[in-house]
């Protein structure tokens, strides 16, 4: 696929799928996967982010992110496209970029960095060699201040950097840092459906989706109404989904980190909506009884609710 091509699908909702797991949590159920991406392909999805954090990046083996993106690959259409995580040590990455490109993938994603110590000119050099080591478009995942505006706007001339997912909740900074940056890059809200109105007004072309998983056409339909400007409509279809993504934005109980319920919450929906979720591995836990029962209410409220615009009499 094509940069230009690539950008076009960026422009729009970016599913970022779970990893399906066994019941005892030991295995990647890959046929399980398969069926999963397939759903979000007949409803309409066009672009799959495998190995994210969704889809417990840091839970794989090297090995078995090989194999997630290339069973992503195989379920969905051609004309579809497959942006897969890559993080780690730089070796890592470039190890996992060059076996991702084996497998067809369109993109790879940099993870934002986890290392204990960093220094932004050597950040600078990890992004770098990364993007230069590929062919396949890059899209740049900023999820704190380590990725600064001044690397974004450094990299962003790269011919085969597509876009930012723009995962923090900083309205003006994002708004500035669209402005700002130089390269003809695609900005998508990373922080999902709560928020894409307002990053859309400040120049988001496209956001991601973990609640997309097991309800695709709300979220396409979001996507729709910002398409269209239609902000009454876009704040309404987000009013509905809002409940569910407030549970996942909290810690569960006898907890104090937060968002600890964002993955078990959108493994549990896919259950609820007939598709094989499974469990989370460590160090995530499952959803508490109490929560599974908000859950099942927020997804009944969701599959009510009416998201298209009613028809009016000629």
């Amino acid at each position: 696929m094509s940069f230009e091509a690539l950008k076009e699908k960026l422009r729009g909702v970016a599913f970022t799928t779970i990893t399906p797991f066994s019941e005892d949590g030991d295995e990647v159920l890959y046929d399980e996967l398969k069926q999963n991406a397939r759903a979000i392909d007949e409803a309409g999805g066009e672009i799959f982010i495998p190995c994210g954090n969704s889809g417990e990046y840091y839970a794989l083996t090297d090995e078995e992110r090989v194999m997630t993106v290339q069973a992503t690959i195989e379920a969905v259409d051609d004309d579809n496209a497959v942006v897969a995580g890559v993080g780690g040590s730089t070796k890592t990455a470039i190890s996992l970029a060059e076996q991702y490109q084996e497998a067809g993938v369109d993109a790879i994603m940099v993870m934002h960095p986890d290392h204990t110590y960093l220094h932004e000119r050597g950040l600078l050099e990890y992004y770098r060699r990364i993007i230069e080591a590929v062919d396949c478009g890059v899209v740049l995942y900023k999820r704190g201040p380590e990725l600064t505006e001044d690397i974004i706007a450094e990299l962003s001339t790269e011919d085969n950097v597509v876009a930012v997912k723009y995962a923090v909740n900083d309205i003006k900074a994002f708004s500035r840092a669209v402005e700002n940056v130089p390269g003809d890059i695609v900005w998508s809200n990373g922080i999902a459906e709560r928020f894409a109105p307002a990053f859309a007004l400040e120049g988001a072309e496209g956001f991601t989706t973990g609640i997309g998983n097991f309800v695709p056409e709300a979220t396409l339909a979001l996507m729709d109404a910002l398409r269209d400007e239609d902000w009454e409509r876009a704040k309404h279809v987000r009013e509905v989904l809002r409940p569910y993504e407030d549970l996942r934005e909290e810690t569960g109980p006898n907890n104090e980190f937060s968002a600890a319920n964002n993955v078990p919450a959108v493994k549990y929906g896919m259950e609820l909506a007939g598709r094989y979720g499974g469990p989370v591995r460590e160090p995530l836990v499952e959803l508490s009884e109490e929560d599974k029962e908000r859950a099942e209410q927020y997804y009944e409220d969701i599959q009510e609710a009416v998201l298209e615009p009613e028809a009016t009499a000629d």
